[in-house]
């Protein structure tokens, strides 16, 4: 198994490690401190060293962050996770806060008439202390950068992690490393820059051709990177993850501790995002006098832009994880209701992508929420909250697997029993949603947020709505959470061809049920639209082939479009997947037209 499913915080511990932080922040002259989710290369996902958000408050969600005040400590969330909040953090020592809405300026405005806010300039970009700086102007409140005070009473705190790294060859990336140094590298000339430092480490693994183990679920080697104009890299990190490659005469393998020295050493201009990278690589950098260039990381567009090669490498894991996502719920169909819990669940699941002999970990601790835990976003069952399957439950499903040749995600709602009609009206317009983002075609230049109404038109004309994007970009054996591209109200990069994304509108009802409905979808030219002019227009491409429930669908409800749809994408399901006995019985029922 790769999920676990013990509590790995306590609202309990919450007072004691409150207090310390205080005594620390007092101690160091400062009137609060800022505890960000991020470390120090803005991963959604850390290793546990830096886990110092939910060691700190028991919040253990992928966004967030918490200001510490004499008299209040606020953890700011956002609305995938205001009913797990409530849930994992001592809410007589931590107030919730309900961000964006409630901007971090204006809460300290409110809470302080002055003071010193400490910060760790690793954890935070120059972006983001730039816009808080900004706003604070004139209020007597001043940013700090300091070392961290966390760490300072953080006693126990697990080692940083040493996974070894291996090559990822060129069958599947597409592109060798060499050639993608050069087209990068020869960006930075044609700019006039020197340099580029890398800080985001799923950049530095495309870039390189490589994969790591540093973080659970994410193929990663925690590192920085310097990109030279003239190709040559200075990688950072425990040479000890590379004993195992063959040395490459372009790519030196330094300790991290020599990352900064090595920062000095450069010559400008030197290109920083000050958007990814942290605060502290251009305090070092403007301390020695170089030139800073503010620009995008070089690497993550093209990295976001998948190459032929990569696409059908993604196409042959979506396969294969669509025969096991079909034989678990062809399982779970005859299983009675009451007879499971949540855990069992997630063990079966994991269990048919091990049969696969291909599945290398899960890409996120799958989330299988029955009844009201459903309506917890990004829910993750333990002990304490295995809940049964009951008659009339909905179960959200959300779950994907990490395979060599690529990263899936996929979330299906199935009725436990008996589903009633509220709950199957909420599904149709669910599925109205999603299968507009499906079948939409639109002119190339449009950014995710211009696609994100598509997908919410149907809920927002029965008055509902849901607090999340409607799409994050995948990775090609990386992040199952990759950017830029994203179909959100705050998704401003342009969709390319290559670019991977989930389409995943929802509706949750607190303390009643969650519904989610998500495929992955890839950006490509659109097919010739009779009658059209000459512009570029883009679509989607499905990658996901698993049945959508049909017994929580109000066919009336659906266009003769929708319907068209749905049952092409059933047809094709039928079609592409062979499977045997039971379950080619249930497949053939699932996949029926409409």
């Amino acid at each position: 198994m790769f999920q676990t499913f013990e509590a790995t915080t306590s609202p309990h511990t919450g007072a004691k490690r409150l207090a310390a932080l205080r005594e620390a922040i007092a101690g160091a002259g400062f009137t609060g401190f800022l505890i960000p989710r991020a470390d120090a290369h803005q991963g959604e996902y850390v290793a546990p060293c830096d886990e110092r958000l939910s060691w700190l408050t028991g919040f253990t969600g992928s966004a967030g962050f918490c200001a510490v005040l004499p008299e209040i400590a606020g953890v700011f969330i956002d609305g995938r996770y205001r009913v797990q909040v409530k849930a994992q953090v001592d809410t007589d020592q931590f107030t919730p806060v309900p961000w964006p809405e409630t901007k971090l300026e204006r809460w300290l405005r409110e809470q302080l008439r002055q003071g010193k806010i400490g910060f760790d300039p690793w954890l935070h970009t120059k972006d983001q202390i730039d816009t808080l700086t900004k706003e604070l102007t004139g209020s007597g409140i001043n940013l700090v950068s300091c070392e961290n005070l966390v760490d300072r009473i953080w006693h126990d705190r697990p080692a940083a992690p040493a996974g070894k790294v291996e090559n990822y060859p060129v069958e599947l990336s597409g592109k060798t490393s060499v050639a993608k140094r050069a087209e990068i590298s020869a960006k930075l000339a044609k700019d006039k820059q020197r340099a580029a430092v890398l800080t985001l480490p799923d950049s530095i693994a495309w870039l390189l051709n490589i994969r790591g183990s540093d973080i659970p679920r994410i193929p990663i080697v925690q590192s920085f990177a310097i990109l030279h104009a003239s190709g040559k890299v200075d990688l950072f990190a425990d040479p000890g993850k590379f004993e195992e490659l063959p040395a490459d005469p372009d790519i030196s393998v330094l300790p991290p501790e020599k990352f900064e020295a090595a920062l000095v050493r450069l010559q400008g201009p030197v290109r920083v995002d000050k958007r990814t990278a942290p605060l502290r690589i251009w305090q070092i950098l403007d301390a020695a006098g170089l030139e800073i260039n503010d620009g995008a990381d070089p690497c993550i567009l093209p990295k976001a832009r998948k190459n032929p090669t990569e696409i059908e490498c993604t196409k042959t894991a979506h396969l294969r994880d669509a025969h096991a996502m079909v034989e678990f719920l062809a399982w779970l169909d005859r299983q009675p209701p009451g007879s499971l819990r949540e855990i069992d669940v997630v063990t079966a699941l994991e269990g048919f992508r091990a049969q696969t002999n291909a599945l290398r970990d899960i890409s996120f601790e799958t989330i299988a929420g029955a009844g009201p835990n459903g309506a917890i976003v990004h829910y993750r069952v333990t002990e304490e909250t295995n809940r049964s399957l009951e008659d009339g439950d909905l179960l959200l499903v959300d779950s994907g697997g990490q395979y060599v040749d690529g990263t899936t995600d996929i979330t299906r709602t199935i009725p436990i029993g008996t589903p009633s009609e509220a709950q199957k009206r909420c599904f149709s317009l669910v599925l109205k949603g999603m299968i507009a983002i499906s079948r939409t075609c639109f002119p190339k230049g449009l950014a995710g947020r211009d696609l994100d109404a598509l997908a919410r038109a149907p809920l927002w004309r029965a008055g509902l709505d849901y607090d999340h994007g409607t799409g994050h970009g995948v990775g090609a054996y990386l992040s199952v959470h990759e950017g830029p591209q994203r179909i959100s109200r705050i998704g401003e990069v342009p969709l390319d061809p290559g670019m991977i994304l989930s389409n995943e509108p929802g509706y949750y009802r607190e303390s009643a049920f969650g519904i989610r409905i998500e495929n992955l979808i890839v950006v490509q030219p659109a097919p010739t639209i009779e009658g059209a002019d000459d512009r570029d227009m883009l679509a989607f491409e499905t990658l996901t082939w698993v049945p959508i429930d049909r017994r929580l669908i109000l066919p009336d409800m659906l266009s003769n479009g929708e319907r068209d749809w749905l049952n092409a994408y059933h047809e094709t399901i039928r079609a592409r997947l062979d499977v045997t006995g039971e379950t080619a019985k249930w497949l053939a029922e699932a996949t029926a037209p409409l």
